[in-house]
């Protein structure tokens, strides 16, 4: 199915942008979903007969395909071009011709041992811009090491601090440091968009994952610059941020309960029928709950584990107390408010049906995007591409396919 027959037509922010997206896996093509998301035409390219590993990743055994792939590609088209040929080049350059952005992942040096600087491109289209999305960017001496979001995530300082200190350093169950660039690599694309606006040139977007995962480690740098503090890891809080954690319930659960805030924790005293507790010395400000931090913790979960998660969460809410469950997917499929703003969609997949997946964000009041489709069949926008847009012959496409050039 392509958008010339029954998929429902891009819209957006971005119906005006083409996007060439090359390269596999997550940093790169995790950035492509967020532009086609908004309404970007993102046409990704893929080897023939083998197609990006995010096809085959993420599998679940009743289907044998990935649940993963209709996710990361939802919204894309799927053009198969082998780029080691140099018609495969050349298909580039003249798609290049008509295209705002091109979106790759390579390791440096890879575009250019293919002719595709951007020294090359940018003579072909001025208005180009090239996004590239490495483990540690173009430059630098590490800058052709092989990066994957683990190794940024870990030379970014967020491994160090995740996880108990009981344990060695921990992951995050998601690939955050891939998603981490990527989403950079996202908000360069607009902010130059924006300049090409002013300036009537493209330029380079460098993302590299360990520096969008540093970028987000607030001021741990700062703290050891200035004073000696190193950050380690402290389980499921923050230190000196209280109360903010995890309480057990009077029926096994767990709720998690936020009232850092001197006037929300006033209301949080309120709720436990402890009023005196907001005058106490020791927890009356910030930085007094900060320093009994441990005691303070333990005096809530004494108080929550006599009470149920209903009756409790209805309570703290009563009260305006942040709270949360902690959520699975079941819990978010089954959530009112989940369901109210659309927060999951469910989309027609060829082989699995209806199945649903995470809306779009953030959310546009007059300019929203839209899951229009899950991730395409390898090739499944190669005629369409290749003929529509750029005008090849049914004869040369045919003789190319022979040749394994598409």
């Amino acid at each position: 199915m392509s958008e010339t027959d029954a998929t429902p037509p891009r819209q957006g922010p971005l119906t005006d942008i083409r996007v060439i997206e090359m390269g596999q896996l997550l940093a790169g093509p995790f950035c492509g979903q967020l532009l086609a998301d908004f309404g970007a035409e993102v046409i990704k390219c893929e080897q023939p007969g083998v197609g990006d590993p995010m096809r085959v990743w993420g599998r679940e055994k009743p289907h044998g395909k990935s649940l993963w792939w209709p996710v990361v590609a939802r919204n894309k088209k799927s053009l198969t071009l082998n780029l080691r040929t140099e018609e495969g080049q050349q298909v580039i350059r003249n798609l290049v011709a008509q295209s705002d952005v091109l979106l790759e992942n390579f390791r440096p040096g890879t575009l250019e041992r293919w002719n595709l600087s951007y020294e090359e491109l940018s003579k072909i289209n001025p208005r180009l811009i090239l996004v590239r999305v490495t483990g540690f960017g173009q430059t630098g001496p590490y800058a052709k090491r092989a990066g994957y979001g683990a190794i940024g995530e870990a030379m970014g300082g967020l491994r160090y601090v995740v996880g108990d200190p009981s344990t060695p350093p921990s992951r995050m169950g998601i690939s955050i440091g891939d998603e981490l660039a990527a989403t950079y690599a996202c908000l360069g694309t607009m902010m130059a968009l924006h300049a090409r606006e002013r300036t009537g040139r493209g330029q380079v977007v460098d993302s590299a994952i360990y520096e969008a995962v540093l970028a987000m480690m607030e001021s741990l740098v700062s703290e050891y610059d200035v004073a000696g503090y190193v950050r380690e890891r402290t389980g499921a809080i923050l230190p000196n941020v209280a109360p903010s954690n995890v309480y057990e319930t009077a029926d096994g659960k767990y709720l998690l309960i936020a009232a850092n805030q001197d006037t929300v924790f006033r209301r949080l005293a309120a709720a436990m029928g402890r009023p005196e507790l907001a005058e106490d010395d020791r927890y009356a400000t910030h930085s007094a709950r900060g320093a009994h931090q441990a005691e303070l913790d333990a005096l809530i979960n004494d108080w929550t584990k006599t009470v149920e998660l209903e009756p409790l969460e209805k309570l703290l809410e009563e009260n305006g107390v942040p709270c949360g469950l902690i959520y699975k997917a079941e819990d978010m499929l089954r959530d009112p408010h989940f369901e109210a703003r659309q927060a999951i969609v469910e989309v027609e997949h060829p082989d699995f049906g209806p199945m649903k997946m995470q809306n779009v964000a953030p959310r546009l009041s007059d300019t929203p995007g839209a899951v229009r489709h899950v991730g395409p069949a390898l090739g499944q926008h190669t005629d369409e591409v290749l003929g529509g847009i750029l005008g090849i012959d049914e004869a040369t496409r045919a003789a190319w396919r022979d040749q394994g050039i598409i």
